[in-house]
């Protein structure tokens, strides 16, 4: 399955980098890392309005290269001047040929929060979100325990970081309540089958307290599918192919912002 083989190759790869430069010194660097965090948060809790998560993501599994002219500063800005609250960038390589430059490449460029998915699973990728200049970093609750969960959360809180945990199922769900999560993703994509039901979101999005950010990721493509959500009480979204794919990614957005 897709989402094995990510693993296993992620897993190589942080093995290389710990061999390049060891746990201590990366622990070392970014707690020393003086750099002023934009609180990802915040920037989703400013009431009264819509708030996108706009994804930098060249390519995926399920649907090969999203956009040929990636160009990642020019992208970023546009994101910002039309409304979007944070920068969320896939940073692994292979499958989604992304990179973690990237965050360190638009930061000077934008003012709003820079998120970095990834598939998460070890302290060093925490070390590194941290000095790679990303001010939040995604949990994937279905490959993690609560046990790691919590520590991952705790560990971005001391680098200043934020956590943003992701759900599919009832189950992936009670890890993350359990845990210390401020911020809850609902992802409608499965990820051992890439398929995509907006349904999940609908059906997760009661089961969650007050007092949670919630964001729903995957399959939102237009302004009817965030008024769905948003009769549910929910105004954070993370929309990553639908902008990806867009020839005039302003108007794209101007669409799903439309009142």
């Amino acid at each position: 399955m897709i989402l094995e083989d990510i693993l296993k190759h992620k897993k190589d790869e942080v093995r290389a980098l710990k061999e390049k430069t060891p746990l201590q010194s990366v622990a070392r660097q970014a707690r020393s890392c003086s750099k002023q965090r934009r609180s990802l948060r915040k920037a989703l809790s400013v009431p009264n309005r819509l708030h996108l998560i706009c994804e930098l993501k060249q390519a995926s599994p399920s649907e090969g290269i999203l956009k040929k002219n990636f160009e990642p500063r020019k992208i970023a800005e546009a994101y910002q001047s039309n409304g979007a609250s944070a920068v969320s960038v896939l940073t692994e390589s292979r499958y989604f040929k992304g990179s973690s430059k990237i965050p360190s490449q638009i930061r000077p460029a934008i003012r709003i929060p820079i998120l970095r998915k990834d598939f998460i699973f070890d302290d060093y990728q925490i070390y590194e979100t941290a000095l790679i200049e990303a001010d939040a970093f995604l949990l994937i609750s279905s490959i993690l325990t609560e046990s790691e969960i919590n520590h991952f959360i705790q560990l971005g809180k001391e680098l200043e970081l934020d956590a943003l945990v992701e759900v599919h199922t009832q189950g992936d769900l009670r890890k993350a309540l359990k845990s210390n999560a401020d911020i809850i993703g609902i992802n409608n994509r499965n990820l051992k089958t890439l398929d995509v039901d907006v349904r999940v979101a609908e059906g997760l999005i009661p089961m969650i307290p007050p007092g949670k950010t919630v964001v729903v990721e995957s399959g939102i493509e237009s302004r009817e599918t965030i008024a769905r959500y948003h009769g549910l009480g929910v105004n954070c979204f993370l929309i990553g192919s639908a902008l990806m794919k867009a020839e005039n990614i302003g108007q794209k957005m101007s669409e799903l912002l439309s009142p």
